[in-house]
């Protein structure tokens, strides 16, 4: 986790710098455990790594970090913007923790950046805040958009990506504290976890109908 900064949420707090606070730190410290899970979920294969705040991973195999800097601009091992300079299909898993947005440069386009991303059979794990969430109040007057997981399936299909029919609800109900178990369902919830899997149909070829032959002189009807 990065280092604990004396930093207060005020009304003006930008939206990344929220995830700086400790209301904002809490949340994130909620979703280590089901980061590691995701990161481990493809054994030996390539992961990418999006989330609200620099640090440095200690995830399980090869991957990459990257940070949200604002808008579209992203920065980690590369600094880059949208569309990301990453090859097709390179990835087993696409976290993106917090730094998806309802609409804006981080919304549509980031969505169809990960489906880009990942392979055949590959899996996104999307971390959003609760818009239901009492929770709620920590993040006023910063700028998030929350959305309810029903608006996001719609998204992810969208994007071409097929979601879990059931989300999972992750970090602290109202107190500043660190939650990490899921639940079934967002519920009351700071944050919610909802998966996505890639799934391209293979096009299968269509055999001939086979020609019965007749004998000579026999009718066709």
């Amino acid at each position: 986790m990065p280092a604990q900064l004396p930093v207060r949420q005020t009304d003006a707090t930008p939206v990344h710098d929220w995830f700086l606070t400790d209301a904002g730190r809490a949340v994130l410290a909620s979703e280590d455990d089901t980061v590691d899970l995701a990161l481990s979920d493809r054994p030996g294969l390539p992961w990418l790594w999006c989330g609200p705040v620099a640090r440095t991973p200690e995830g399980p195999g090869r991957g990459l970090y990257l940070a949200a800097q604002g808008g579209d601009r992203w920065q980690g091992r590369i600094a880059c913007g949208l569309p990301l300079p990453l090859p097709s299909e390179a990835f087993a898993t696409v976290v993106l923790q917090h730094v998806t947005r309802p609409e804006g440069a981080c919304g549509a386009a980031l969505l169809d950046e990960a489906a880009r991303l990942l392979v055949n059979g590959g899996r996104l794990w999307l971390f959003v805040l609760n818009p239901l969430a009492p929770y709620r109040w920590r993040w006023r007057g910063c700028g998030i958009g929350a959305s309810e997981p029903l608006a996001w399936r719609r998204r992810l299909r969208r994007a071409g990506l097929v979601p879990d029919a059931v989300s999972q609800g992750i970090g602290p109900n109202w107190t500043m504290q660190v939650s990490p178990v899921p639940q079934q369902g967002p519920g009351l919830r700071a944050a919610y976890l909802l998966r996505a899997e890639k799934r391209a149909i293979p096009l299968t070829p269509v055999r001939s109908r086979r020609v019965m032959p007749l004998a000579h002189g026999a009718p066709a009807a």
